[in-house]
């Protein structure tokens, strides 16, 4: 006998209408599928164990999906928290989001985590995941929660940000909505463990076992703010099965073998010096080569692209940020002020007020006064002013990263000021000059990324937002790359559309960024005299094609693992004589060379033979010229490339060609 309707509901369960007795949850609905491990319920993700109500749209969420692996690693950072409160019942939660490719968890603790500890940690989290342990969601009250988690400081401040939005991570387990608890439940029903949580999580701990790890611990403050405590972070990785974890981890060893931070010193090119402070490298004569290499080949393209280079000073007065706007919206990313020009009279008095001047955070107001000097007509336009100019911005001692995250930056920065009809065949040509200039310093798989406005941290009118926005998304879709939605990421005064790169091991990266602006000279009040003879305002396209030298340089470094494209690499020949006796031959090979601009070098050095091979090897030399009796005799050359191939008897004047094309055409060795 079927059930009574009124104790039957009508689902759309993954675009098919069904129909189901009440109380099914998403475990009934989905028991023949082990990989489904939470629901979509009317948008909302949702734990499987929960009751579905009538006329919901239910959809299945697969652990191998980006939701699933999100829910997949933040259930693994619960059995992280728990396995840390096992070994160390006085350690105190607090927060453990997943995160891409991984998650982590913050602890106050007493003493900093060893890799002994995680070692540990790990077969405490093993047993926890073989017991099986269920997730349960349990929603409380704000007393109920405060009363459950009365020993966890931490989680009693997130409790008081119940109601509100937040920047950081906190969003995991508090927000706007409710407050619930999930606990970790054994197969005899008692509760192993309990965190405050927003969920959803697995239906059980063992789907955690076929792949996870721990990878590393890290200082990490309170919700990121310097002015909180400092906690103990773990990181660790979760994957579906063993194989994606062990192919991720392979990835990471990859990862490590190309950080640009130990080439960087393995190679001699940079350094980071305590006597300057953090986030301010230095480059030594190897890295200043390949810098050079890299600024002279982007202005000989931009001089063919049209545009004028201009220079700015590095420091301005506060009332030229006060116009832009940086002061009200970026003051958080800028140092400090530096007050100057007071002048006191004997007893202290002020008698001419001082003024606050500031690095500058961004080259683009100083174009804004490079425009704005001299009448400007329609035939001027576009104009595009191109800098290579060195900005400071105040990143947290936290993200300060390498090369890639830094606080004194080169952008090779350009405005480009056009008419209204003119901004879409700019904004067109500006990308494709952006794409065929990064292929050339051999990126080539690209997607784009369109940023959108913020209401809280933007200025200006909504109509003309919209026009910036779609003018970029039609010039983005036109290109025929993918095209990802970034709501929200604009900058405060237009909408970009920022290039993503993805490098030799498919990692990505963000690359160049085209804004377009309508706001900054509107506030500037630039203006050029039309064809009609009025006065009318240009748009305003910024755009960063590197991003940042600094940054480029060391994502380069990374792509390349250090060795560089011959037309980059800071010594392209190293001639090396099998005997003294040879030297003087391969003396005048190398003054050949260099005749032609080549970078060669001849290793004269007390080594044997062998260790000079080796030598050149480590440091990535793209070709190594090797001469002994025969060669001599033939008047020849043996090339050495870096991959150990070797090419015998090969003529001098065919092997100076050889290096010149492959310098010349930047080709890969």
């Amino acid at each position: 006998m079927s059930a009574p309707s009124d104790q039957m509901l009508s689902l759309t369960v993954d675009g098919a209408e069904v129909t189901v007795e009440t109380g099914t949850t998403g475990t009934d609905l989905f028991a023949q599928r082990r990989d489904v491990v939470v629901v979509r319920v009317d948008g909302e993700l949702r734990d499987l164990h929960l009751p579905l109500t009538g006329g919901s749209v239910v959809e299945a969420v697969t652990i191998d999906s980006p939701d699933g692996l999100a829910v997949l690693r933040h259930s693994a950072a619960h059995v992280l928290a728990q396995a840390v409160q096992e070994v160390d019942p006085a350690a105190k939660l607090g927060i453990g989001p997943p995160i891409t490719d991984g998650f982590y968890y913050d602890f106050d603790v007493r003493t900093p985590f060893t890799p002994e500890d995680l070692k540990a940690l790990e077969k405490a989290m093993q047993r926890i995941v073989k017991e099986g342990q269920t997730f349960r969601r349990w929603d409380v009250t704000e007393d109920e929660a405060r009363a459950e988690l009365a020993d966890e400081p931490y989680k009693l401040e997130l409790i008081g940000l119940k109601g509100t939005s937040s920047d950081d991570e906190s969003s995991v387990e508090v927000g706007l909505g409710g407050l619930s608890i999930y606990q970790n439940v054994k197969r005899d029903g008692t509760v192993a463990w309990q965190d405050l949580c927003r969920g959803p999580h697995l239906p059980s701990t063992r789907l955690i076992a076929n792949g996870f790890q721990l990878t590393r611990s890290a200082a990490a403050y309170w919700r990121g703010s310097e002015k909180n405590p400092q906690l103990q972070r773990v990181y660790g990785t979760a994957w579906p099965t063993k194989d994606e974890l062990r192919a991720y981890l392979d990835r990471l060893a990859e990862a490590e073998r190309r950080d640009h931070r130990r080439l960087g010193a393995e190679l001699d090119l940079f350094s980071f010096p305590d006597e300057l402070g953090s986030g301010l490298p230095v480059f030594h004569p190897k890295g200043g080569v390949v810098r050079a290499e890299m600024e002279e080949y982007s202005r000989r393209r931009h001089v063919e692209a049209g545009y004028s280079f201009v220079n700015t000073p590095h420091i301005t007065k506060g009332r030229l940020y006060e116009v832009s706007g940086h002061l009200d919206w970026y003051r958080d990313g800028m140092f400090p002020p530096m007050h100057v020009d007071a002048e006191l009279d004997d007893d202290g008095t002020v008698r001419k007020p001082g003024q606050d001047y500031y690095l500058k955070p961004m080259n683009c107001p100083m174009h804004n006064l490079i425009f704005a000097a001299r009448g400007r007509s329609y035939r001027e336009l576009p104009l595009r002013l191109f800098e290579f100019g060195t900005v400071y911005r105040y990143e947290k001692s936290g993200v300060i990263h390498g090369l890639t995250r830094v606080r004194g930056l080169t952008q090779d920065d350009a405005h480009i000021y056009c008419t209204r009809e003119q901004m879409k065949d700019e904004l067109t040509s500006t990308l494709e000059f952006v794409l065929s200039l990064l292929k050339d310093y051999g990126l080539e798989d690209f997607y784009l990324e369109l940023s959108t406005r913020n209401p809280d941290k933007s200025v200006g009118s909504e109509e003309l937002w919209e026009e910036a926005t779609r003018t970029l998304q039609e010039v983005g879709t036109a290109s025929g790359l993918e095209l990802v939605p970034d709501p929200g990421g604009a900058a405060f005064y237009g909408p970009k559309i920022s290039v993503q790169a993805r490098d030799a091991i498919g990692r990505t990266w963000q690359m160049s960024t085209i804004q377009l602006d309508f706001n900054l000279p509107e506030r500037f009040d630039l203006e050029y005299a039309a064809s009609d003879g009025t006065r009318q305002r240009p748009v305003m396209i910024h755009r960063a094609l590197f991003g940042s030298v600094e940054r480029f340089f060391g994502v380069l470094l990374e792509h390349y693992a250090g060795a560089f494209p011959a037309w980059l690499a800071p010594v392209q020949v190293v001639a090396v004589p099998v005997a003294e006796p040879f030297n003087d031959y391969l003396a005048d090979v190398v003054a050949q060379l260099r005749a032609h601009g080549v970078r060669a070098e001849l290793d004269t050095s007390e080594d044997r033979f062998g260790k000079k091979i080796r030598t050149a090897s480590t440091q990535k030399i793209p070709f190594v010229l090797i001469a002994g009796g025969d060669d001599v005799d033939a008047g020849a050359v043996s090339f050495r490339y870096r991959d150990g191939r070797q090419d015998n008897g090969v003529p001098v004047a065919e092997a100076v060609e050889r290096i010149l094309a492959a310098v010349r055409d930047r080709v890969q060795v």
